[in-house]
């Protein structure tokens, strides 16, 4: 397993793996996945990661920025996503493990992640790589067929 860094030459692979969490119904509110050019425009362009079996992306890791204003320069949000057929297999773990150094390398001094209640494999996650949980967030957001919470956690770097 190769953890590198996310190029564009990654992204037929990276919508794939995100369509395949839309799909789950677990891992976003999102109905669709972007084009590279609006998913880049979104993410910070540090600490973009791809996980590769061989030359397979078999997961992918990046940080949206919280907030425009520079008070929260250094708070970003997660995004974390397992191809099918490998989540349970610790490619998260190595994944999350390396995007937490490369934040932190970067200033990222908090890391936020909402988590629907229902994906108990990235509530676990998180909490193994020091996230707590701040607060629920209640019917945060439409999803398909209604509304629906997300658990709010938090990883502070250990100097803050």
């Amino acid at each position: 397993m190769k953890i590198e860094s996310l190029v564009v030459e990654d992204w037929e692979s990276v919508k794939e793996i995100y369509q395949q969490g839309i799909d789950s119904g677990l891992a976003t509110f999102e109905q669709e996945t972007p084009n590279w050019h609006n998913w880049h425009e979104k993410h910070l362009p540090y600490a973009r990661l791809v996980a590769k079996d061989g030359q397979q992306v078999v997961g992918w890791a990046a940080l949206t920025p919280y907030s425009n204003r520079e008070v929260y320069k250094g708070v970003a949000e997660i995004s974390i996503y397992i191809l099918n057929g490998y989540q349970g297999t610790g490619i998260g773990s190595i994944l999350l493990s390396n995007l937490i150094i490369e934040s932190e390398k970067h200033g990222i001094w908090t890391l936020q992640a909402c988590i629907f209640p229902q994906n108990h494999a990235s509530l676990s996650l998180h909490k193994k790589h020091g996230f707590r949980q701040v607060g629920i967030r209640e019917k945060i957001a439409k999803h398909v067929n209604g509304w629906r919470d997300v658990i709010l956690l938090e990883r502070r770097k250990k100097d803050k």
